[in-house]
């Protein structure tokens, strides 16, 4: 069906749309710097504020809610426009899986990883199919004797994300979070060993045109109220009886070792491979595998993207790694349009749209 769609594209007149949220504004900077059209798919409460950015924006689709996307006219007026759709990091979480997949719209980038990326234990699967390391994991009920942190599926920024230290913990933090609505049963959530180290996110490009994985950028999340507390007594924590929350409220930028270079490569080879196996035809643009880092150097991932994230946000001038690969800026808003313009220019476009 998509290669129907695109088979009636006028190639000189692609339009490159995102929904308006998480990393679109530097998608649609991109874009423009590749000579691309843009079309924003906007909710009304939130189209005053992209009227600011008018320079940036070609079309407004506005919805009254997300889960419009895919009503007929919706589809008909994005495929009208030619456009290609750029998911980010609240695309399924704001339209619904079964939209988000079915769209009869292209997509830029692999579509089959949204299901995986909805459900935690597929996505840790992948992983140790690939053979990149990972934390211990447990399932609810399995006893439980060391910190963990009890993660809630879905693209939620970190929310209802909680630390325990035992079986008890688990229980109880995991009632609370269903009392809470944020899930229905217990078995949704993902529980890991807690690792101790330095948390840092990779972000890669796979090009199908270039037959390569480039290394972008890399970064560390700010999160609410986790990093608060690190400036409060661990005494004068207990006695207010804060729990720890990670919701993300921004990215702190990261230049690494180059030592570690090499081996973070290595990892998104063999997460680009294992897709290629499992998930044909593959990882298409851009993905992000989440680490710790211990005082051995050791990276442990215990979580990826299979789409733009928001800590790309900080690069839309390039970082120094995207400068390596290109010699100008190259955000990776950017990198998605430029691969676009690369596919159509070599009459590849089909490979990189599903």
């Amino acid at each position: 069906m998509i290669r129907d769609i695109v088979s009636r594209y006028d190639l000189d007149r692609v339009s490159i749309a995102t929904l308006a949220s998480h990393s679109s504004l530097q998608i649609f900077h991109g874009a423009k710097m590749e000579g691309f059209k843009t079309v924003a798919i906007v909710t009304s409460d939130r189209l005053w504020f992209y009227e600011h950015f008018k320079h940036l924006i070609d079309s407004f689709i506005v919805l009254n809610s997300w889960r419009d996307l895919c009503r007929n006219d919706v589809v008909e007026k994005l495929v009208s426009l030619n456009s290609v759709i750029v998911p980010h990091g609240s695309y399924v979480e704001y339209v619904g899986l079964d939209c988000a997949e079915n769209i009869a719209v292209p997509i830029f980038g692999l579509r089959k990883l949204f299901r995986v990326e909805a459900d935690q234990w597929a996505k840790m699967g992948l992983l140790q199919r690939a053979g990149i390391p990972i934390p211990r994991v447990y399932r609810f009920g399995e006893e439980i004797d060391r910190p963990v942190i009890v993660k809630l599926p879905g693209a939620k920024g970190g929310r209802g994300y909680f630390i325990a230290k035992n079986s008890r913990e688990v229980e109880e933090g995991l009632r609370k979070r269903v009392e809470q609505g944020l899930i229905k049963t217990f078995e949704e959530a993902m529980i890991q060993e807690y690792l101790v180290g330095v948390t840092a996110y990779y972000h890669y490009f796979y090009s199908p045109i270039l037959n390569r994985v480039e290394i972008l950028g890399a970064d560390i999340r700010y999160e609410t109220n986790v990093d608060g507390l690190r400036r409060v007594p661990p005494d004068v924590v207990a006695e207010m009886g804060i729990e720890p929350t990670f919701v993300v409220v921004g990215n702190l930028p990261l230049v690494l070792r180059e030592s570690l270079l090499p081996k973070i490569l290595e990892y998104g080879i063999r997460f680009v491979e294992e897709t290629k196996k499992s998930l044909p035809p593959g990882a298409i643009g851009p993905f992000c595998l989440e680490s710790i880092i211990d005082d051995n150097m050791n990276i442990k991932v215990f979580e990826f993207s299979g789409r733009i994230v928001a800590g790309t946000n900080i690069y839309v001038n390039g970082s120094p790694y995207s400068y390596l690969y290109w010699s100008e800026p190259m955000s990776t808003g950017r990198r998605i349009a430029r691969e676009i313009r690369l596919a159509i220019e070599k009459n590849r476009i089909e490979e990189v749209l599903t």
